[in-house]
């Protein structure tokens, strides 16, 4: 007889008392323990209620495969496949734990490279603010014999001796030097104004009216777009852009590639120059600090100072044509002329006038003996820069002053702000021409005439070139270009070398380059 369980038979019998079926021994005590009840009839059974059988020495018949060769040669190969499929089992099991395993090393290692990195960068932010802190203070010799003020990474010290009698720190002033220096620097550009002409390799109006979106570059953070302004340094055809998430993005136009993005400002940079000559870049933020960036070889550039002059926005930067000197403008009611070598504030203008306006435009005559600047309250302010006295101011405006551009020709002066654009004459200190472009409730936030003067571009929904003729001749608009951001405010307008192209920044995070497609641009991104 056959066990009711395994169906072969039994080598140690034992039957049910309950039911009298032959089970294995060993087989029913285990499903007793693990059940307590019978596998066949489902009745409840207990060790006690099995019966062991007594029989003679079981010999258990041979199988029919193994009564021949040929079917013991089919149990082998049976067999041999068994152990074959197990041994591929395993070793793809050995193969995905080795995959397992290099994954978990990799990732390690990643993070150990990540955790370096961190802690390089750590390291290099505690050597510079321990280098800051211990900078040795610069001096400059003061005109009326005021004692220098010290500063520490563009910081100055808070000397008892540095304020004056009204709270407001001492300036060292404009000396004589620098005045001759800025007179001669004046008198060179003068004369070599009166000689110039137009270059042969500008783009030529017709090319102008053929211009087109030719590259789209995306270079801010998406979670805060826009880009504020935008600069070109002309020998190497690279480009600076401020944005609102606090950056500034340097950006090489033939290569398409970003070599550099300055991050220091804990708020939206409102403006971006770059000095012609030394690899150095200026920003100015509405965190109230206006940063000076070195460049290196490898492209990259390192905050050189932190100057923390102004009390409220700057607005806007502007480097003199000497390269030795800047100056910012501030919705603190102030503009601020620098030493760029040493980041020291030589004075700190003010209107005397009573005027509480904020600036919010700035820019240099290209002759650099005059500083225009626009304000909050609609007005245009032409400032001597050797006696930092108001010259002339001209009203007419709506809304805030958003930009200012001279003329390279030296008498034409563009203003852009709520009501369009318009043109003064240098010469009569009069308004010659307006440009009322688009509606009351849109502003043209840019106007930028190109190096050589011949055209004037302004941007607002839209960007619009105009072709500069004289005082008493129509200024016709040769080319528009539709706002392609989609955001209907074009922030900043800039002619490229020889106006071969026009960079434009808006309320995205794009940089659009507008030109004639050619195999020397890059594909578009």
């Amino acid at each position: 007889m056959n066990c009711s369980i395994s169906g072969e038979v039994p080598e140690e019998p034992v039957v049910s008392k309950n039911s009298g079926i032959l089970f294995e021994k060993r087989l029913i005590e285990r499903h007793i323990l693990d059940y307590g009840k019978c596998p066949i009839t489902g009745e409840p059974l207990t060790l006690d209620d099995i019966v062991p059988i007594k029989t003679g020495k079981i010999v258990k018949p041979r199988p029919v495969q193994a009564a021949s060769i040929p079917g013991m040669l089919g149990m082998f190969q049976i067999e041999w496949d068994g152990l074959m499929l197990s041994n591929f089992a395993l070793e793809q099991q050995l193969h995905t734990a080795r995959q397992e395993l290099s994954h978990a090393l990799y990732q390690h290692d990643a993070a150990c490279r990540v955790i370096a990195r961190l802690k390089k960068e750590r390291d290099e932010a505690r050597a510079l603010l321990a280098q800051a802190e211990r900078q040795i203070p610069m001096s400059l010799s003061a005109q009326n014999a005021v004692k220098p003020a010290a500063i520490s990474n563009g910081k100055r010290a808070a000397e008892d001796d540095e304020m004056g009698s009204d709270g407001k720190r001492i300036r060292p002033g404009i000396s004589s030097s620098i005045i001759s220096e800025l007179t001669d620097c004046n008198t060179a550009l003068s004369q070599q104004r009166k000689k110039r002409q137009i270059p042969s390799t500008l783009a030529p109006v017709d090319a102008v009216e053929r211009y087109s979106q030719i590259t789209v570059n995306p270079l801010h953070r998406t979670n805060k777009p826009g880009i504020l302004s935008l600069d070109i340094q002309y020998t190497k055809d690279i480009i600076a852009t401020a944005g609102a998430d606090s950056n500034v993005v340097v950006f090489d136009r033939p290569s398409g590639q970003v070599l550099s993005t300055l991050s220091g400002h804990s708020k939206k940079v409102t403006s971006v120059k770059f000095v012609a000559e030394g690899e150095i870049v200026v920003s100015g933020s509405a965190d109230k600090t206006v940063r000076v960036w070195q460049g290196s070889e490898d492209g990259n550039y390192e905050c050189r100072q932190i100057l923390k002059d102004h009390t409220a926005e700057v607005q806007a930067v502007t480097i003199h044509a000497t390269n030795r000197y800047f100056v910012t403008a501030s919705l603190d009611h102030t503009w601020c002329f620098y030493d760029l070598a040493s980041g020291l504030c030589l004075t700190q203008v003010e209107d005397t006038s009573g005027s509480s306006d904020g600036y919010t435009s700035a820019a240099f005559h290209p002759d650099g003996l005059i500083l225009g600047t626009g304000t909050s309250e609609a007005l245009v302010k032409i400032w001597d820069v050797k006696s930092q006295a108001n010259v002339a101011r001209f009203d007419g405006h709506v809304g805030p002053v958003t930009a200012i551009s001279f003329s390279e020709n030296g008498y034409f002066l563009a203003t852009a702000a709520q009501d369009g654009v318009k043109l003064w004459d240098l010469r009569k200190l009069r308004n010659f021409r307006t440009f009322t472009p688009y509606d009351e409730n849109i502003p043209t936030q840019s106007v930028e005439f190109d190096h050589s003067g011949s055209y004037l571009a302004l941007g607002g929904s839209d960007i619009r070139v105009y072709q500069v003729a004289n005082v008493k001749s129509e200024w016709n608009c040769i080319k528009t270009f539709p706002d392609l951001s989609g955001t209907g405010k074009v922030t900043s307008v800039k002619f490229g070398p020889d106006a071969k192209y026009i960079a434009v920044g808006s309320m995205d995070r794009q940089l659009r380059i507008f030109g004639l497609p050619n195999e020397d641009h890059p594909s578009e991104s």
